[in-house]
């Protein structure tokens, strides 16, 4: 037995890219030779090999990994020997009793088998497979399974991102083997955590859910023998979980059931291999009935408004071509996407010329495409191709003389064919303007008619950009109220904190520098004793009064006065004992009655507010002092003057 140099593994993509073309050509042709050496071997010798060199197993698993991934593109021109190669060498690997390399028949690398070999090639050798080492396939399916379950049950708290990948990975394997159809199914826990999962929302995950049961239950069909049985007990299955989600408290979108009864053809495949089979019972039958009423409406597209033009017999523009071809692909679309849900590898141009095949039948693609049966020009065709949107143009072979079309009009006017419009007019009556010898330039130019720029500052100056109208619509005298004065800091200090630090200012504006020999300074710790505020909060007062010239006219205008007033004598009147109403001792000049009692006449009641506590007389005062006010201001003289003018200005 010759001893063959091991694999290198296939690299990943960010590894190829720093490979030259001749460096990638010449590993692709030398796996190619080491692939046809062990090929060449005897049965014996090819057992004890691979048996001995790992590197072969790491190879073909790291070859069908990346190549699921990225595609055969990267291959380059060795793509079809090096792919008919690696299949061959697989296939006498995964076929070997007992298999020589046990990796090699998991979940994984079947998957990538299925997604990057045709059907017709690798449906065969999975079922040998799972007749000759069905132990280790069931063990890798069921590991799986034991893998998905506590994150589909899991909802939204599941790894989400691993249920995908390996949802995706699994219907490659699905597609192609009625076999691990039924092993998925086995169990309920699987299938309930489908359903379970369904719930959250997320659209892709919920694409490749219904895949996943969409080929389980076909599978179930395709399997030698068929399970009816066990079709049945699924469909009651699914007849449950859609009656179990329509008596809860969920969305209606967030169920299974509907959803895949209305995406895929499942029900009508099923009645019609059923039918084929014989096996269409009447229990099977009723189960299909039963699921039909959980399909969604049809969703209606709205029509698209086409603007009809005249058919004047010339034919079709080329814009209206690609106006009818467009709208052919708008509504193709629809059953392209049906048909992409299920084998998100196809391309939507393979899948239209699919459609175009079998009559724009989904259900006749979805069956055709699962079974391999197309036909020989779409099996050999591009399965990646992409939907043409720039139709090429029809070519137009008519090139019959036509006559000529009619010139349009000319506009004409008053002016037609005057002395200027035949260019016969003297020059000497044409007025060019003030200045036809200048220029635009020369004018600029020219500064003596430009205003005094001394004139133009100084009405800069008398301007005020933030003198502004003053605001009377809440004053007192307007609104016929009070106007609560008491919180007047809006600029952030109370009024005796604004006079001292404007005093100050006034006096020496240097006590508000920020630095930190004026902070040490007696007139800053003066000011700080005497306002209780800190250094920050004294200095950025400053800093707003000198960039506001409004606020400090205003407080120049407040504490303009710094004097004084001067003790008045009070002028209230006081009640005496006398009869004729005049203070004994008192002052002659209180009140405006000269020293008239105005309890007797149309004043606001008898006594002294300020008498003595306990008199008879200064009590009723002081219980009638407010009797004839408003609640708030002199409202009743308000009043009453309104309804004096509301007379005409008379009284009485």
């Amino acid at each position: 037995m010759p001893n063959l140099p091991p694999f290198a593994p296939f690299p990943k993509s960010a590894w190829r890219q720093h490979l030259s073309a001749s460096e990638w050509d010449s590993l692709l042709a030398a796996w190619i030779a080491l692939c046809h050496a062990l090929l060449a071997l005897p049965d014996k010798d090819f057992k004890t090999a691979v048996s001995k060199d790992e590197s072969v197993a790491g190879f073909l698993a790291s070859f069908a990994e990346e190549t699921a991934e990225a595609g055969t593109a990267s291959l380059g021109l060795h793509s079809t020997l090096l792919m008919i190669a690696v299949f061959q060498l697989s296939t006498r690997i995964l076929t070997t009793s007992p298999p020589p390399q046990p990796q090699l028949l998991a979940f994984p690398f079947l998957a990538d088998l299925a997604k990057i070999f045709p059907r017709r090639v690798t449906a065969p050798l999975i079922a040998q497979l799972f007749n000759q080492h069905s132990t280790l396939l069931e063990s890798s399916i069921t590991s799986l399974k034991k893998l998905l379950i506590p994150h589909l049950d899991s909802g939204i708290k599941g790894d989400l991102k691993l249920v995908e990948s390996q949802l995706t990975r699994l219907n490659h394997l699905l597609h192609v083997s009625p076999d691990a159809c039924t092993l998925a199914l086995a169990g309920s826990d699987f299938f309930d955590g489908l359903v379970t999962c369904f719930r959250v929302m997320n659209p892709p995950l919920r694409k490749v859910i219904v895949t996943t049961i969409y080929l389980c239950l076909v599978g179930l069909v395709d399997a030698e023998p068929p399970k009816w049985a066990m079709l049945n007990d699924e469909l009651y299955a699914l007849k449950s979980a859609a009656d179990a989600h329509k008596a809860g408290p969920l969305n209606v979108n967030d169920s299974l059931v509907p959803e895949l009864l209305t995406s895929t053809p499942l029900l009508k495949l099923l009645l019609r291999r059923a039918e084929d089979s014989g096996a269409a019972t009447q229990n099977l039958k009723n189960r299909i009935t039963a699921l039909e009423v959980f399909k969604k409406g049809a969703m209606v597209r709205p029509k698209r408004l086409v603007r009809r033009k005249v058919d004047k017999g010339k034919g079709k523009s080329k814009e209206s071509q690609h106006e009818l071809e467009a709208e052919i692909h708008v509504h193709r679309m629809s059953q392209i996407t049906q048909v992409q849900d299920l084998f998100p590898d196809l391309g939507a141009g393979f899948v239209a010329k699919c459609l175009d095949e079998y009559g724009d039948d989904v259900e006749q693609v979805v069956a055709n495409l699962l079974s391999e049966t197309l036909p020989p020009h779409l099996a050999s065709a591009d399965r990646t191709e992409p939907l043409s949107l720039h139709p090429v143009p029809r070519k137009h072979t008519d090139l019959a003389p036509r006559s000529t079309p009619p010139q349009i009009p000319t506009r004409r006017n008053v002016f037609d064919d005057d002395e200027l419009d035949r260019l016969a007019l003297d020059t000497s009556k044409l007025s060019f303007g003030k200045n036809p010898t200048k220029t635009a330039e020369d004018i600029l130019k020219d500064k003596s008619t430009a205003p005094n720029r001394a004139a133009i500052l100084s009405a800069l100056a008398a301007f005020d950009s933030d003198d502004d109208e003053r605001d009377d619509t809440y004053d007192a005298a307007d609104v016929g109220g009070t106007v609560d004065a008491t919180n007047n800091e809006a600029d952030g200090v109370s009024d005796g904190n604004e006079e001292a630090l404007f005093r100050a200012f006034q006096t020496d504006a240097k006590v508000f520098d920020r630095d930190a020999t004026t902070r040490r300074s007696s007139p800053r710790a003066k000011l700080r004793e005497e306002t209780g505020m800190t250094d920050e909060t004294i200095e950025g007062w400053a800093v707003m009064l000198t960039r506001n010239p409004q606020q400090k006219r205003r407080l120049a205008a407040k504490y303009a006065f710094s004097g004084q007033q001067t003790q008045l004598e009070s002028t209230s009147w006081k009640a005496t004992p006398g009869e004729d109403g005049e203070a004994d001792g008192g002052s002659s000049r209180g009140g405006r009655g000269g020293g008239r009692a105005r309890g007797r006449g149309r004043g606001r009641g008898r006594g002294n507010v300020a008498g003595p506590t306990g008199e008879k007389e200064t009590e009723a005062a002081r219980r009638n002092k407010e009797s004839n006010k408003g609640s708030r201001a002199n409202h009743n003289r308000r009043d009453a003057r309104a309804k004096k003018m509301a007379r005409g200005g008379f009284a009485g």
